[in-house]
This record gives structure tokens, sequence and C-alpha cells, in this order.
């Protein structure tokens, strides 16, 4: 499947070049909207770890935001490997490197976004075992994103999976303590079709 998924997304870069529809989204608009959920998961957001962060366009997006941070960027695909690192490369504290088996460590959070859409044959062992993944290297807690099961209309292209039952996986089998955003719309008027999970290791205060 990563070969096909190369594929796909080299075809989209060759197609629309460099941004937000060589990763899949419909418009930088949409995508700058997701970055933004996956920022709230704290204030002061402190070091990144971006998993399938495409051209690294969530580091630009953090930064037009004021944020400061260390932040890494791991993608399957070369051509965007080497395309994020070249539009980083007078940024000294960011960098992109091509996906391995293990996630680089030391980071506050690994966040996720886009990741799990595109469906394949495994879609739950495979977004589990990538959560799993970044749980382990993280040191304060995971963010991300997916289709939600709560629509009334099914791309067969994409995974859709139910809220509630990956809020369980959090809580369960990653012993964290996860927060579920169920109400952001992409768009103004738009309908919530995709949710966001924050997971920290650590109960957060009551006034956080």
């Amino acid at each position: 499947m990563s070969k096909d998924l190369i594929e796909h997304y080299r075809s989209l870069l060759q197609t629309h070049g460099p941004g937000a529809k060589a990763v899949q989204w419909a418009d930088a608009e949409t995508q700058t909207a997701r970055f933004s959920v996956l920022s709230q998961i704290a204030d002061p957001l402190g070091s990144v770890l971006d998993v399938g962060c495409g051209l690294g366009q969530m580091c630009f997006d953090l930064r037009a935001r004021g944020w400061g941070g260390r932040y890494h960027g791991v993608d399957i695909v070369p051509d965007f490997v080497d395309l994020a690192n070249k539009a980083l490369e007078h940024d000294p504290l960011a960098d992109v490197s091509l996906a391995a088996d293990r996630l680089p460590e030391g980071f506050d959070y690994a966040l996720l976004s886009g990741v799990f859409n595109n469906a394949q044959d495994d879609n739950w062992g495979f977004a589990t075992d990538m959560l799993r993944r970044m749980w382990e290297v993280s040191t304060v807690g995971i963010g991300f994103n997916a289709m939600t099961s709560h629509v009334d209309y099914f791309d067969p292209g994409l995974w859709y999976v139910d809220p509630l039952k990956m809020f369980d996986f959090c809580k369960r089998e990653l012993g964290g303590h996860p927060v579920l955003r169920h109400d952001y719309a992409l768009r103004p008027g738009g309908f919530p079709f995709e949710f966001a999970i924050y997971v920290y290791k650590s109960p957060r205060p009551a006034s956080a």
C-alpha cells in the first residue's frame, strides 16, 4: 500500500505543483483550519513532530501564528521530503526526514493530519499502530484527526471511523487522557465531517 500511496501523491504533486492539493486537501484554507485545530492541543505548544508532514506546511502555518518551537516532519514520499527541506532551509529549528520504522524522539507533541483518510486494506490496524508509535516517542501527548462515521455520505476512497471507538482506544490501549473534538467545521456554515483527538500523558489542570 505504501508504494501505491507514494505514487498517488507523486501524481498529485505533478498535476498540481507544491501546495495543498498535492497532499490531497481541497484547498489551503481547509488545510490551515485543520492545523489550527491540532495546534490547540496546548498553549504554549512546545516542540512538534509532524507525522505525514507532506510539504511541511504545518510548520509554516505555526510560524505564522507566532510559534517558535522545534519542528521535525516525517513523510513516506521522497519528493515531499526534498521540497520541504528546501523550503525550510532558512529555518534553523525545522527539518524533514523520510519516514522510518521508528519515529524520531524528543518532541513534546506528535501531531498527524490527514494520514488516516485514504481507504486501505486494514485502516484500523494501520491507524492504531501509528498512534502507538506516536505515543511512544512523544513526551507530553499526541494529536490527530480522522474522518467521522457520523456523516450521510461516504466516499469509497476514504476511511471513516467511529470517533467514540477511537476515543476508547486512546483511553484503554494507550492509557492516556484523551479529549475528543467533534465540534468544528472546516468552512463557515459547513458540517463536521471529521474529528480531532488530543491525548495527554498526564491529566490537565481544570483551568487549562
